[in-house]
């Protein structure tokens, strides 16, 4: 069977497509083109509609397990496979569905604090036209809204951080020893040594891997009434989208994004008013993450903190 042997599983916003984008290039390592293939997420087809985008994002789901093991029909003998869908960790009963076909899988988490990994998921789905509230914090306040309208999880800016009770959900399912916590801040400030300890866990060769892809870096997206005008296009364009082939989608879709994203400006910031009015909800469980890992993660608690630029 040709399936993976390790998953970087979470979380969005945190580094994950350049953690993939970095292994791609070891030796000893094999990752599918396909970069979030998605299929422990559901145990057959996904669903077919939810908020803006989400009918074409479930349309890429790879759910049938025998395109799930072509993926990696193409690795080199003797190679380690894994794949990254950074929502795994945050659906909780992909835990079981993936204990259940390979208990031995190794498991990367990339953590990244929870006030920032929800405003670079709001600036992403922002300025890819999606997202219709253009205040992040009012964004934040309608997700319980959402998610009962059956908006997909990367619409879930403040559940997706909420990792203390998903981790500990996790390790319902595998030890501790074949999970790996890191900070995404290890991957942005030493990537070298960052990566060192991912091949360390795989038991792949270090020393080969010295940086990492500049990956999914989120662009500008100034509230103008021009710019008004595209997201609308884009937002409607998504729901007509899922009846036509990709190809055909990206050729209406792409001209629209790239006048969306023509700025070279400053990426919106995290307001010092935001990250406190936000900062309750995440306390709680960040309290629950040290409590279950036995980390530090007391500096997230610091309303004052620095916020680090969206990706």
């Amino acid at each position: 069977m040709a399936l993976p042997d390790f998953l970087i599983a979470g979380v969005p916003k945190a580094g994950t497509t350049a953690l993939h984008a970095a292994l791609v290039r070891h030796p000893g390592l094999f990752l599918p083109a396909v970069k979030e293939p998605k299929f422990f997420l559901s145990d057959g087809p996904p669903p077919t509609r939810g908020g803006p985008g989400d009918a074409q994002t479930y349309q890429e789901h790879v759910w049938r397990r025998e395109d799930y093991e072509r993926l990696f029909d193409p690795a080199p003998e003797g190679a380690l496979r894994g794949e990254a869908t950074p929502f795994y960790l945050h659906h909780l009963d992909s835990h079981a569905r993936i204990h259940r076909l390979v208990p031995d899988a190794r498991i990367i988490l990339l953590l990244r604090d929870p006030v920032d990994r929800a405003h670079s998921n709001w600036t992403h789905l922002w300025t890819a036209g999606l997202e219709p509230e253009a205040d992040f914090l009012t964004a934040c306040h309608l997700e319980e809204r959402r998610k009962a309208a059956g908006w997909a999880a990367f619409w879930h800016y403040k559940d997706l951080g909420r990792y203390g009770a998903q981790v500990k959900h996790l390790y319902e399912y595998f030890p501790r020893e074949q999970v790996l916590l890191m900070r995404y801040l290890e991957l942005r400030e030493t990537p070298a040594a960052a990566l060192d300890k991912v091949c360390a866990f795989l038991g792949v060769r270090t020393g080969v891997l010295d940086h990492v892809p500049a990956e999914n870096v989120t662009r500008t997206v100034e509230n103008t009434r021009v710019n008004a005008v595209l997201r609308y296009l884009l937002r409607t364009g998504a729901g007509f989208g899922q009846h036509f082939p990709v190809p055909l989608r990206k050729v209406f879709r792409g001209p629209l994004l790239a006048l969306l994203q023509r700025g070279h400006g400053r990426r919106i910031p995290l307001k010092p008013e935001d990250r406190a009015a936000l900062l309750p909800a995440f306390a709680d469980d960040i309290a629950l993450l040290q409590e279950v890992t036995g980390l530090p993660y007391d500096d997230w608690l610091d309303a004052d903190r620095h916020h680090t630029p969206s990706r």
